[in-house]
C-alpha cells in the first residue's frame, strides 16, 4: 500500500517544479538493528536527507507511536494502532540509536537531482499534521513499507514503471509468514511461542515479492542490489551488516518453562494421589489460563483486524500438559 498523500497536496502544485534541495543534496536509506523490546526485534526503517549547502540534515520515519494515547491497548489488540510519520535531527536520530547499542546501517542512493526532490516532497506532503498518522499493520502498512513505495513512486514520477528499479535479491521468497517473523526472534523465546500461539493458518501461506519487504532488513537487501533500467546501481555507497539475532540459553526458553510445569503438575498430582485429594486451586488456576487463551485467541479471530491471527495447534499445548500431568491422579 503506498504511502498516504503520495499525490500533490493543493497548496503544492504551484511549486510542483520548485527546487527543493541542491546540488549537493543526499539521500540515504536507514535500517536500524533490532533492539530488547519485543517490538523492537524486526529492526526499523528510516530516510535521511542531508544538504550542507542547506542546512539541512532530517530523518524521517513511520515508526513513531504514543502509549499514552487514548484506549492504546484496547486499540492494539484489535488491530486499529495508529502510528505517524516523524522528522528528527540526523545527528540525534544517529546518536541516540548508538546509545541503545543498536547498528545503524546506511545506504547512500544514486538519485538524479530531480528523485532527490520527489522524495524529498513526498516526505514533507507526508509530514503534514493532516496526513503524517496513518492505520498502521504490521504486515502491509509499516516503517519498512511506506519508505519502500514511497521510493518507489518518486523513482518512477516520470511516467515509468516501477519495473525502472529491478532488485536481483530473492531473499526469503517462498517462506511462510511464520517462518519469516520468527527468524527475527530468539528460538524458544516466549515471544517466539507467541506467534505460534495466535498466529492462524494465513500465517503459513507463502511470500512472494514485494511481500517480503515488510522486514527493514529484507529491505535493505533488496535496496543494495537493485538497479536501474540501464543497469546502474540504486545504492551509490553503503555501510551495511547482518543483523544479529540472540540466542537464548535452554533455561530461559519456554520449552524448559512448559517441561517445569509438566513435572510440577506430575509432583501435584503423585502428592494428591498419596493424600487421596485433589488440589483445586491449579486446577482452576489453569482453568482459568484457558479460557482467558481461548477468549483472546478468538477475539483476535473474529473481531481483529490483524491479519495473521487465528486458531492454531499451539494453543492446545498448555491444556495437553495439563491433561498429560493429571492422569497421573487418576492411574493405579
Amino acid at each position: 500500500m503506498p504511502p498516504i498523500a503520495m499525490a500533490q497536496a493543493p497548496r503544492e502544485q504551484s511549486a510542483a517544479t520548485a527546487r527543493l534541495l541542491s546540488d549537493e543534496a543526499t539521500i540515504y536509506l536507514l535500517t536500524c538493528s533490532p533492539g530488547k523490546a519485543l517490538y523492537e526485534r524486526y529492526g526499523h526503517t528510516a530516510l535521511m536527507v542531508i544538504d550542507s549547502e542547506l542546512g539541512i540534515a532530517e530523518v524521517y520515519n513511520y515508526g513513531i507511536f504514543d502509549f499514552s494515547s487514548s484506549h492504546f491497548y484496547w486499540r492494539f489488540v484489535r488491530g486499529e494502532t495508529y502510528y505517524q510519520l516523524g522528522k528528527e535531527d540526523a545527528r540525534w536520530f544517529i546518536t541516540s540509536y548508538t546509545h541503545l547499542k543498536r547498528e545503524v546501517n546506511i545506504q547512500q542512493l544514486h538519485l538524479s537531482a530531480a528523485q532527490r526532490d520527489a522524495i524529498y516532497r513526498a516526505l514533507l506532503i507526508n509530514y503534514y499534521p493532516e496526513n503524517r498518522v496513518y492505520l498502521y499493520n504490521f504486515v502491509f502498512d509499516n516503517c519498512a513499507t511506506r519508505p519502500y513505495h514511497l521510493l518507489m513512486d518518486a523513482l518512477s514520477a516520470d511516467g515509468s514503471s516501477q519495473e525502472a528499479v529491478h532488485s536481483t535479491y530473492t531473499g526469503a521468497e517462498g517462506q511462510t509468514y511464520r517462518q519469516f517473523i520468527r527468524h527475527y526472534t530468539p528460538r524458544g523465546s516466549w515471544g517466539d511461542f507467541g506467534i505460534n500461539l495466535l498466529f492462524g493458518p494465513k500465517a503459513d501461506k507463502p511470500m512472494h515479492g514485494e511481500q517480503r519487504l515488510f522486514l527493514p532488513e529484507e529491505l535493505m537487501y533488496f535496496i543494495q542490489s537493485a538497479t536501474f533500467a540501464d543497469g546502474t546501481p540504486l545504492v551509490e555507497n553503503s555501510r551495511i551488516q547482518p543483523f544479529a539475532i540472540e540466542r537464548l540459553p535452554w533455561y530461559k526458553t519456554w520449552y524448559f518453562g512448559l517441561a517445569m510445569l509438566f513435572v510440577a503438575l506430575a509432583l501435584l498430582s503423585v502428592y494428591d494421589r498419596r493424600r487421596g485429594k485433589r488440589t483445586r486451586w491449579a486446577d482452576y488456576m489453569l482453568y482459568g489460563l484457558y479460557a482467558l487463551l481461548l477468549v483472546l485467541v478468538t477475539f483476535l479471530t473474529f473481531f481483529s483486524i490483524h491479519p495473521l491471527v487465528g486458531y492454531g495447534p499451539y494453543l492446545l499445548i498448555i491444556p495437553t500438559i495439563h491433561l498429560c500431568a493429571r492422569i497421573i491422579y487418576l492411574w493405579r
